[in-house]
């Protein structure tokens, strides 16, 4: 009895055996089986703070709605992720419509916010899709302190132009042959200035001049902390004198409809203060990204 049992279960086992591997294409624990929103979202960002809060808060929300999300932070510059995202390794990423626009597209005229994201719509390969532009931005733009625009009344460069005294813009030596540059301010907003080359784009040394009034005028990034903690003020650019370049989801056809959603109401909140708000936490209180995102979550409700 003991024996016939035995192989009773043998036989059994080898049957279940035989099963299991006819049904292989079935089997949840088989990755190449798995597929569409089965499969984990794979979240990246370039390796640089602000970039990582983002997708922190992206990859936050999407595990908040039952996604697995795998974290891919810090890859580095465009010529090395953007090859990877095309690949469909990665399935979402924070970037910004000007400067991904002009990677695609390097001959564009574009320049205005809604023109920007319109030709990248188009430029964007098969496979991918931008999602919803965010009111937020990080890109050039031209900065003056708070004295300064209240004596002349700016609000935007062009108010540039009723200033009587000299204005000295500082910046990169590459500044002054940019388009953007003095030529450039010449051109678009009829405002004269002369150069000052300061290194560092714009770091301590610009803030330094500007704060004492050795220059009147400084390119810095929109997102730059800077701005909050020294109380200056970024110029509106209506004419696009400056390369608009929007927060924008990069996303791979696998993300759904509930995940698009999700990530869309995301960035619709994310407003150029806030983007600003949080750079300052995190050059200001040395706060890992995820418990900045996770406290910017927790804020809206997500």
């Amino acid at each position: 009895m003991t024996r016939r049992f035995r192989l009773t279960a043998a036989a059994l086992a080898v049957v279940g055996m035989l099963s299991l591997a006819g049904c292989g294409n079935n089997d949840p624990l088989n990755s190449d089986a798995q597929a569409g929103t089965s499969e984990a979202i794979v979240v990246g960002s370039q390796d640089y703070y602000s970039n990582e809060i983002v997708a922190e808060i992206y990859a936050q929300s999407l595990e908040s709605a039952g996604y697995t999300v795998d974290r891919q932070y810090r890859i580095g510059q465009r010529e090395v992720y953007l090859p990877e995202i095309e690949a469909g390794k990665i399935d979402l990423f924070p970037e910004y419509t000007g400067n991904l626009l002009q990677y695609w597209k390097p001959d564009t005229t574009a320049r205005l916010s809604d023109d920007v994201y319109a030709e990248l719509v188009e430029a964007t390969p098969d496979g991918l899709k931008v999602l919803d532009q965010a009111p937020a931005t990080d890109q050039d733009s031209y900065v003056v302190t708070r004295e300064f625009a209240e004596k002349w009344n700016l609000s935007s460069i062009e108010d540039l132009a009723k200033v009587t005294d000299p204005v000295i813009l500082g910046g990169s030596s590459e500044l002054e042959t940019r388009p953007y540059g003095p030529k450039g301010l010449q051109e678009t907003y009829a405002v004269p200035v002369s150069f000052t080359p300061i290194e560092g784009e714009g770091g301590p040394l610009t803030i330094k001049a500007l704060l004492e009034n050795s220059i009147q005028l400084a390119d810095i990034s929109t997102a730059s902390p800077q701005i909050k903690a020294n109380d200056l003020v970024t110029l509106d650019d209506p004419k696009g004198l400056f390369l608009a370049s929007n927060l924008v989801p990069l996303a791979s056809d696998r993300l759904d409809d509930q995940a698009i959603a999700l990530v869309n109401k995301i960035d619709a909140l994310m407003t150029p203060n806030e983007l600003l708000e949080m750079n300052v936490r995190s050059t200001t209180e040395q706060k890992p990204a995820s418990a900045i995102a996770a406290d910017w979550i927790k804020e809206k409700n997500l």
